[in-house]
């Protein structure tokens, strides 16, 4: 694996591999602590992120490297009107491997063709996010025990979440999956997503709602999702839909005993903060999880072993 630009780069095999690799590092941490000394990440974010940039950067650390780049368009010579390509081929010469995010879709597509070093994206556009997808694997597979026999409800924001298209993607080849997908009419999956991703798939199945309460009961997992003020060009359009899905405590009611909320983060208030001391909540949780995938993922793209 040269380059992690999509979800479908990495093949179930490989996505087992780096799994259990996660595991092995969350049971046995210090086997681990110096197999990337003198290697370098460089982190470049030309667009705002706590989680994913951090953990990348935790997981850097942990693993004994080090860490240049920045956190912001405003902070790199992209405010200047340098390229993504010019970019990605200076940095080059200081790091061993880059995770960058950016607002374009394709942007880690260029980076990958020009440069020599591993390319992760870390999220572009609207597109694609495929470490969250990982971390998000690792998590299913950690507290559902399987990736596969599951009913996975999303609910939100399913036009622009790249989190939940990567999601799809990756669990559309697991066998005996059903997508069940809650949103309003202006923010459902895109067609692109249906017909290249979910039609003639016989891994899975799905059903599109409107309303959470009328199916939460069936969910082994729900995906909640914010809906994302900068995907929008209409300010009153977020406003009227921001608030369409709230899960509250009195939702939760109707739920499984064993269903697992989870949610790529951040919040805005599409969870209620009562939900949080629900055992059955596990988005912080997944939030760790992102730290030791993308710890296992280094480490693959860098050829290191403990």
């Amino acid at each position: 694996m040269k380059h992690l630009l999509d979800p479908m780069d990495i093949s179930v095999g490989e996505i087992d591999e780096l799994l259990d690799l996660a595991d092995n590092i969350i049971a046995n941490p210090e086997r681990y602590q110096e197999v990337c000394r003198h290697k370098k990440l460089a982190t470049l974010f030309f667009e705002p992120s706590t989680r994913t940039r951090l953990s990348f950067e935790a997981a850097m650390h942990e693993l004994g490297g080090d860490v240049i780049g920045f956190a912001g368009a405003d902070n790199s010579s992209a405010s200047k009107g340098e390229s993504v390509a010019d970019t990605v081929r200076t940095v080059e010469c200081y790091a061993d491997i880059i995770a960058m995010r950016h607002p374009k879709e394709g942007a880690a597509t260029v980076a990958s063709q020009n440069v020599d070093i591993p390319i992760i994206n870390a999220g572009d556009g609207g597109h694609q996010h495929p470490t969250q997808t990982l971390t998000d694997l690792l998590t299913i597979r950690s507290l559902k025990g399987r990736l596969d026999h599951l009913t996975i409800g999303m609910c939100g924001d399913l036009k622009f979440g790249r989190t939940v298209h990567s999601l799809i993607r990756a669990l559309s080849r697991y066998s005996n999956i059903k997508f069940v997908f809650i949103s309003p009419k202006e923010l459902k999956v895109p067609r692109y997503v249906k017909e290249d991703v979910l039609k003639n798939n016989e891994n899975v199945t799905y059903v599109q709602y409107e309303r959470l309460e009328e199916i939460i009961s069936d969910l082994d997992i729900l995906y909640m999702t914010r809906v994302q003020r900068e995907r929008f060009f209409n300010e009153e359009d977020y406003i009227r839909l921001r608030d369409s899905y709230i899960l509250d405590a009195e939702k939760m009611k109707l739920a499984k005993d064993d269903m697992i909320v989870m949610h790529p983060l951040p919040r805005v208030n599409e969870i209620s903060v009562e939900v949080d001391k629900d055992p059955r909540a596990v988005y912080f949780k997944q939030a760790l999880f992102g730290k030791y995938v993308r710890m296992a993922l280094i480490m693959t793209m860098l050829g290191v072993n403990a």
